[in-house]
């Protein structure tokens, strides 16, 4: 499939960025900043990251099954989607989500797929 008209005038590292790319990729950007500014936290006050996460009250636990299931729900996207797709290496989102954050990586992964989207001509 040959470039669209717009496409040839823009830079090659934007091409395919449309806006909803662009709002994933932002997305993603705010998921790693916020994350790891109280992992960062946690760190330096020298918590027990899992117990504070999954042991200061119901509410807390609430918030933490609830991200989990989103967090394999959102993996099962990335894999199935990426086939589909086309996209190679799909797998290191969710590697790199156990490193950095899902709110990270999903985002960045919506993002990516929204540009294939776009490179395939399917948007």
């Amino acid at each position: 499939m040959s470039p669209q008209p717009h496409d040839r005038k823009r830079p090659a590292l934007l091409r395919h960025w449309n806006a909803t790319a662009i709002t994933f990729a932002v997305l993603s950007i705010i998921g790693l900043v916020g994350t790891w500014v109280f992992n960062a936290l946690a760190i330096v006050q020298m918590r027990d990251y899992l117990g504070d996460w999954f042991g200061s009250g119901p509410a807390v636990n609430s918030l933490g099954a609830d991200l989990l299931v989103v967090a394999v729900a959102g993996s099962i996207l990335i894999i199935i989607e990426a086939r589909r797709l086309g996209m190679k290496r799909a797998w290191l989102y969710i590697v790199l989500s156990g490193i950095t954050a899902f709110a990270f990586t999903f985002p960045l992964f919506l993002a990516m797929r929204e540009r294939k989207l776009v490179e395939l001509g399917r948007h």
